[in-house]
């Protein structure tokens, strides 16, 4: 990968853990504000808003990926995408990367 592709990569994931950030400090102070609001009535604004799946990509995945290979599984996340057909993450269809996701997110987790 070259590097100005690994820095934009980088600067990508800094602007969405910025967002998180955000909207878990907006949260925090929407909680501690007193405005009035209930914690039920919150949850029923928040249910209320259409619910917009963020888009998976194959940077953030491959995100996801080198932390859990990082924390030592490599090995088992080899064998998820042989699994799924693969041998490396971009020969991964994008239609997988949610299910995908989601069998990495239980390794060190059972």
């Amino acid at each position: 990968m070259s590097k100005m592709k690994e820095l934009s990569q980088t600067v990508d994931e800094l602007k969405t853990a910025a967002n998180l950030l955000l909207s878990v400090a907006d949260s925090l102070l929407d909680l501690f504000s007193g405005t009035g609001e209930t914690s039920t009535e919150v949850k029923e604004t928040k249910n209320q808003a259409p619910v917009k799946e963020e888009k998976l990509t194959l940077e953030s995945v491959r995100a996801v990926l080198a932390e859990k290979s990082r924390s030592g599984y490599t090995d088992e996340i080899r064998a998820l995408l042989e699994k799924h057909g693969a041998n490396k993450l971009s020969e991964i269809d994008p239609k997988k990367y949610k299910t995908l996701l989601e069998e990495v997110k239980v390794l060190g987790n059972g």
